[in-house]
């Protein structure tokens, strides 16, 4: 076990680190993109305060068909606007828009389920005292919903893991790349094994993580 982290090690920790980046990059402005997509959602839909159906179902759809492709098909599909935006389509660079264009509906999705459990009843209330739209996403949506907001992101960042490591095929690095380069093609089940772990070490921190932040946040 000693030797095999002399030679692989290294590999391994910089595997872990470019997981990591790719993850934290992408969530990050995938929750930027998705958060006010799903609140939005939640507006325009019927009954809604800026109820548009016409709004409501173009967004609606044009989200629906993001989700309904695979990430790898999508990798692959949006090579040419990834290129024109990011001027490369290898790398973490080439990744990290593919990665967006996936989660950001997904969040969006997530996020207006979470919305949606907030009490109508406690809604109508804040609307009958006058108070702006603005005020009510930020202080009764959001706030109320913020148990289901941080496990929805807790959903979406363990899926944006698995998406990270199909990115390891357009040579993107992190632990996919290692698993692929080294454990399929070079025939060393050894780094399969660990890189798998590894994988599961961080998803099941994650989903702790999370499980103890929204219990928390729902006691608040």
């Amino acid at each position: 076990m000693q030797q095999f982290w002399t030679d692989w090690g290294d590999l391994i920790w910089t595997g872990t680190v470019q997981t990591l980046t790719m993850t934290s990059i992408a969530l990050l402005i995938s929750t930027l993109i998705g958060l006010p997509l799903g609140t939005f959602l939640v507006l325009t839909r019927p009954n809604g305060r800026l109820a548009n159906r016409f709004v409501y179902g173009g967004l609606s759809s044009v989200i629906n068909v993001i989700r309904s492709i695979p990430f790898i098909i999508l990798l692959f599909f949006i090579l040419p606007f990834t290129r024109f935006i990011m001027g490369t389509t290898i790398g973490v660079q080439g990744v990290l828009l593919p990665l967006i264009v996936f989660t950001a509906p997904y969040i969006a999705r997530l996020m207006e389920s979470a919305l949606l459990e907030v009490d109508r009843g406690v809604i109508e209330a804040y609307e009958a005292m006058g108070i702006s739209t603005r005020k009510i996403i930020w202080y009764v949506l959001i706030r109320e919903a913020r148990s289901s907001i941080v496990l929805g992101l807790t959903i979406a960042t363990i899926g944006l893991i698995g998406a990270t490591a199909m990115a390891g095929l357009v040579g993107a690095g992190g632990l996919g790349d290692i698993a692929y380069q080294y454990g399929h093609l070079r025939f060393e089940p050894e780094v399969m094994y660990v890189t798998i772990f590894v994988l599961i070490l961080l998803v099941q921190s994650i989903q702790s993580f999370g499980n103890r932040l929204a219990a928390k946040l729902k006691k608040a």
